[in-house]
């Protein structure tokens, strides 16, 4: 069911006011979830209504939000549903039909799909609640194929400008670019009502790698303050509203002990970020004031430094917390300064800053934070860059230690390792550029972008191999490095051996090759006769990525590229004595992992290498999942290593 507290469209007869927000009244105790105690401007009408959420293929989300709020509204005319991404309800505009219009020359060539309007944000207050587990998906499919084109286009820039200038030319912001054009074609979600409470679609732990994503997804509107609020001038009775924050220890006063937090206010520093002057009791400050009186709880974003390949700092979201006390202080300055303490609300998932300390330790001393449970520290024997863990803190099964670890899959020897003689290569000395063979053999695009991030799915991708003369720091040889990120084999009660990450992993970075002995077909047939389990690469399935790079919704007349087809991948492979730790990866029906073919020390495309990429930004300790497919005609049951 969908439960929403807000404030209808309201009949100009019962209120001239222009503004969608009534007055707010204090929230007594017995209120439960910290509803909201809104009037209703009109008695005869509930002030929400709900129904299940449609399950059809056409724009979920939109009925979700339609079957919340359309009822109250059928009696205006000025009141239609124009997102196609959220349905919510937003007035008629004069031109609703989006325009296209040429970028200027410091754009990318092409032509932008924009709106006559830029879009502003709604000054109605909305609470989503209880919107089930089909709602839930539904929310979360929008916020996963949102984040991808914020990903893909803020590639596409940062490509395209790389061409334009050269690769050691000055570079602009792309993440900045990308968010600019997004929200020019309405793209940013969440901007037609101003949620208060958890974002539908975004959970507890997510992680992000840019602070304009965040207004991308609507969980924090601000591009530079910390506190989000609904200012006093678009409330109805004057007062501003706090909605979200981030603590990122911008301010010397603060101090986040986790579940509390005693957060500064904002204002009165100076340009070097000191405090230079006394706070005001005015903008978020007051709005924060305000959640305090109300009861209106907000949602905390923590920004940690952490170097990775794509920034220097991520964003975590760690839920909701209430306001529960403010003071005006002498700060460590000698100013005064407002402080709020926000308490966590209990019975939330855990907060993702805690995981990322945890998963930091691990690292580097494993036993200080979990002193049981380890049964190796590496299961590779030194075969991998990096050592992978073994734990299990549930039974005393160790199975993993029997099987011989291989950290590449095994292929027919002697028939398909390039020959220095008959291979061809680029010649590129200092790496890859545009032009030469290795971009023509990938359809006359590199696959992966400058940090080492796969672009989008292609049937088959050539990396550099042997017979090239470019350095191992070419942006084209990519999975033939191996394993860069730290992983840990563990036991689990729902899967049985599951895999996790110690490190955050970006959409689209490498994670390993999928590894055993590749038989062929009569081989197969003659393994399955006698009873054994194999896994075959042909029935991973990687449907639901297919649109990963699609940026038609940004790019007026863009279409995804056609590559040529490759014959179908016609062998199994056998992980009954040999593996490595791909094979401990779960199944699902939604995965986080897909798969991507490879070839880079041998030309025959019927044994490419199967290589394991991110398909979503990946927090440290969240199990991995790979869709296996589906049984086929070749065997009548679907082979998983667990």
């Amino acid at each position: 069911m969908v439960s929403s507290s807000h404030i209808p469209f309201q009949d100009p007869s019962l209120n001239p006011s222009p503004t969608l927000i009534p007055k707010l009244e204090p929230i007594t105790e017995s209120t439960q979830n910290l509803a909201f105690q809104l009037p209703n401007p009109n008695p005869q009408a509930p002030i929400s209504s709900s129904n299940e959420p449609s399950n059809s293929d056409s724009d979920n989300v939109a009925e979700t939000f339609r079957s919340a709020f359309a009822q109250r509204l059928q009696r205006h005319d000025d009141v239609t549903v124009l997102d196609s991404l959220t349905g919510a309800i937003v007035p008629v505009e004069d031109h609703p039909n989006p325009e296209s219009v040429p970028v200027d020359a410091s754009q990318p060539s092409g032509v932008f799909t924009r709106r006559p309007k830029p879009q502003q944000r709604s000054s109605e207050l909305v609470r989503i609640t209880d919107v089930g587990p089909d709602g839930e998906r539904q929310f979360r499919e929008n916020v996963r194929r949102t984040r991808m084109v914020y990903d893909s286009l803020r590639i596409y820039m940062m490509m395209e400008e790389a061409k334009r200038l050269g690769f050691g030319g000055r570079k602009g912001r792309a993440d900045s670019k990308a968010a600019s054009l997004m929200k020019d074609c309405f793209l940013w979600l969440n901007r037609d009502k101003r949620i208060v409470g958890s974002i539908p679609g975004v959970q507890v732990g997510d992680i992000f790698f840019f602070r304009l994503e965040l207004c991308v997804m609507g969980l924090h509107g601000q591009t530079q303050a910390g506190i989000d609020y609904l200012t006093g001038s678009l409330s109805s009775n004057g007062e501003p509203i706090a909605t979200s924050v981030i603590v990122s220890g911008g301010y010397e006063d603060d101090d986040d002990q986790g579940d509390v937090i005693i957060y500064t206010g904002h204002g009165g520093q100076d340009k070097l970020g000191k405090q230079a002057e006394h706070q005001k009791l005015e903008g978020g400050n007051l709005a924060m004031d305000r959640s305090m009186y109300y009861g209106i709880e907000v949602r905390v974003i923590r920004g940690l430094k952490y170097e990775n390949s794509v920034s220097s700092r991520v964003y975590v979201y760690d839920g909701l917390f209430r306001i529960v006390d403010s003071w005006f202080d002498v700060g460590i300055s000698g100013f005064g300064v407002y402080k709020f303490r926000l308490e966590r609300i209990e019975g939330q998932a855990e907060m993702g800053s805690s995981i990322l300390k945890l998963a930091s330790t691990l690292k580097t001393n494993p036993l200080s934070v979990r002193p049981t449970g380890y049964i190796s520290f590496d299961i590779s024997n030194r075969k991998e860059n990096v050592p992978v863990y073994l734990f299990n803190d549930i039974d005393s099964d160790q199975e993993p230690l029997f099987y011989e670890y291989l950290a590449k899959a095994s292929f027919p020897p002697g028939l398909f390792i390039q020959g220095s003689g008959s291979a061809t290569g680029c010649n590129c000395i200092t790496g890859c550029t545009s032009g030469c063979i290795c971009e023509a053999k990938n359809s006359g695009e590199f696959a992966y972008d400058y940090h080492g991030k796969l672009i989008r799915l292609k049937p088959l991708i050539h990396e550099c191999g042997p017979a090239c003369q470019c350095p191992p720091t070419c942006r084209n040889r990519v999975t033939q490095k191996g394993l860069k990120n730290r992983l840990e084999v563990f036991r689990s009660l729902e899967t049985g051996w599951g895999v996790r990450s110690l490190d955050v992993l970006h959409a689209g970075a490498f994670i390993c090759e999928y590894a055993g002995v590749a038989l062929t077909r009569e081989q197969a047939n003659i393994m399955t006769m006698n009873g054994d389990t194999l896994v075959y690469p042909a029935r991973f399935s990687s449907a639901r990525w297919e649109e990963w790079g699609d940026l038609s919704q940004v790019l007026a007349g863009y279409q995804l590229p056609s590559y040529p087809q490759i014959p179908p991948v016609d062998f199994a492979m056998d992980v009954s004595k040999m593996r490595n730790v791909a094979c401990y990866i779960s199944h699902s029906t939604d995965p986080n992992v897909i798969v991507q073919l490879v070839l880079h020390d041998h030309n025959s495309l019927m044994f490419p290498r199967v290589m394991l990429f991110t398909a979503e930004n990946i927090p440290p300790m969240t199990e991995l999942s790979l869709d296996y497919g589906v049984a086929d005609d070749w065997t009548a049951k679907l082979a998983i290593c667990n």
